[in-house]
């Protein structure tokens, strides 16, 4: 019962994510100078993240190939499954983030009210 209700707390918690998600993305992006500036932040956190997650690759290979051998393929490939969907969550903040705050900065151009809204449900 117990890990239902986990799965189900799970699932809601993704449903909550995508329809702000979907609501911020709905947000003006700003201006064309904005946007231009929005893509190179873009652009360097994904450079950032690639040299990140390149770093944290060769590390995890090490220590699968170590859980594997001390304490067998199931908790190796749970630390995998893991890793993996750890790093796809901070790939997806990563995108969010960014184009959240561009979006934050022409709501707070408008109004304090409209950019506090835009900023906290990022």
């Amino acid at each position: 019962m117990e890990l239902m209700l986990v799965i189900g707390a799970g699932f809601l918690a993704i449903i909550y994510g995508v329809v702000q998600t979907m609501s911020l993305l709905k947000a003006s992006p700003g201006n064309e100078k904005m946007q231009e500036i929005a893509k190179a932040i873009q652009e360097g956190a994904n450079a950032y993240l690639k040299r990140q997650y390149m770093t944290i690759a060769a590390v995890g290979v090490v220590v699968f190939i170590l859980l594997f051998a001390v304490l067998g393929p199931l908790v190796a490939v749970g630390f995998a499954v893991g890793a993996f969907l750890s790093g796809l969550a901070g790939f997806v903040g990563m995108l969010i983030s960014v184009r959240a705050n561009v979006r934050t900065a022409e709501a707070a151009s408008k109004s304090l009210a409209g950019g506090l809204s835009i900023a906290f449900r990022s």
